[in-house]
């Protein structure tokens, strides 16, 4: 189907597809949202500090974006399905591995490589790509909000279930109970078999190598800019993720406004999203980011200056989780704006990599510190810095195709 289309009235989205995927990221980013709950219990019993628990996350992180491009282009060659099924055995495999873990050096291994390559085979940049694929480009922000709302629905169901797990089982047996709900992955990815080649936006009109798309990519002013900006979102909220249980212990607040607060972030990421991808439809993508941005140094700012209370962590955790995981859906669809739907896979790939280096730096930075100073707050403060840079970075974005003279042009 093409979609230069004549009717003014874009198809419905295929609710089947956005069905499985947005279940697929529910679990996919459920249980690396609930890591944070592991660290107290799991560092009581084993002796070790914060420090190695953090560098474990980080390694988690950093692996999640090294892999994702790498599963993205083999689920744009070899199709969705295979790489989703592979991902419930890594994911599986090392939420195992991390439960039993004797040593850090373990713990690396399945808490941080293994879970790592899990999440990035199954996350937002393999949804979202097949997602692209299968929906007209002006509803494509709608259903990378819908995709993305879902994985935010992870966070707010495996918040209090991985709390109950822990206080019924131990964290131990909570892991391995999470890492049996893995192998529900690859049934929930039956309708999303396919490839770059495949469903409703095919990629047969435009046609590229993997290098050649590489090579345009990395010298398209907007694309680079966008990878830079992107680093920022990886490591503000990875180190709420990790590391915001911990802090609200330390400042006198009762641990039962940690499982709330990732709650409720996780519960208003989904509106967030939503919203988000409702915006990006009518409104520029690129100022949207903008916003989302300032917005967030705003209300860490507000946070760590105003008096903390119960109460301001729960105001918090709703203005964080509107804007949360909005940055994906106009992110994303920038991508596929600028080069089409055949390697975004890859070239989202690529993007969420500087997400999760960015990830890398804010859970080891939350834990090295914290070891170094004896509080958080020097990391807090670098995110807001952060959060104005990423604003800056992501003004001069253009939202549009890539000029390809002589050739059909892009979708």
């Amino acid at each position: 189907m093409s979609e230069n289309r004549s009717a003014s009235t874009p198809p419905p989205l295929p609710l089947l597809i956005i069905a499985a995927g947005g279940l697929i990221a529910l679990m996919s980013f459920g249980p690396r949202s609930a890591m944070g709950f592991f660290q107290l219990p799991m560092l009581a019993d084993t002796g070790w500090d914060r420090t190695t628990f953090g560098l474990a996350m980080a390694i988690q992180n950093l692996f999640w974006g090294l892999g994702q491009p790498v599963f993205g282009v083999i689920a744009d060659k070899f199709g969705t399905w295979k790489v989703l099924a592979l991902s419930s055995l890594l994911y599986a495999a090392g939420l195992f591995i991390m439960s039993v873990a004797p040593s850090p050096g373990w713990f690396y291994i399945g808490g941080g490589v293994l879970v790592g390559l899990g999440i990035a085979s199954a996350s937002f940049g393999i949804v979202l790509a097949a997602f692209a694929r299968n929906v007209a480009p002006e509803r494509r922000s709608m259903a990378f909000g819908i995709g993305t709302a879902a994985g935010s629905a992870g966070m707010f169901v495996f918040a209090p279930l991985s709390q109950a797990l822990i206080d019924a089982y131990g964290w131990q047996e909570a892991l391995v109970w999470m890492a049996a709900m893995m192998f529900i992955i690859p049934f929930l990815a039956i309708p999303l078999r396919g490839n770059s080649s495949s469903g409703t936006q095919s990629a047969a009109q435009y046609q590229q190598s993997i290098g050649h798309a590489l090579r345009e990519a990395l010298g398209h002013k907007s694309y680079v800019l966008l990878v830079t900006g992107f680093f920022v979102c990886g490591f503000q909220v990875a180190f709420i993720t990790a590391h915001f249980p911990a802090y609200l212990r330390d400042i006198g607040i009762d641990s039962s406004y940690a499982v709330l607060s990732l709650a409720l972030i996780g519960f208003f990421n989904i509106i967030g999203s939503l919203a988000s991808g409702y915006i990006g439809q009518r409104y520029s993508k690129t100022m949207s980011l903008v916003w989302i941005y300032l917005a967030r140094s705003v209300a860490v700012t507000a946070f760590l200056l105003l008096p903390q209370t119960g109460a301001s962590v729960i105001v918090f955790a709703i203005v964080m989780g509107l804007l949360w995981l909005s940055t994906v859906p106009p992110t994303n669809a920038l991508v596929a704006i600028m080069f089409g739907t055949r390697y975004l896979g890859m070239l989202g790939g690529i993007v969420f990599l500087s997400h999760q280096v960015g990830s890398f730096l804010g859970v080891w930075l939350g834990g090295y510190l914290y070891d170094l100073f004896g509080t958080y707050d020097p990391v807090w403060w670098l995110g807001v810095a952060l959060g104005l840079f990423a604003a800056v970075v992501h003004w001069p974005i253009q939202e549009r195709a890539v000029i390809r003279p002589a050739l059909m042009p892009a979708e």
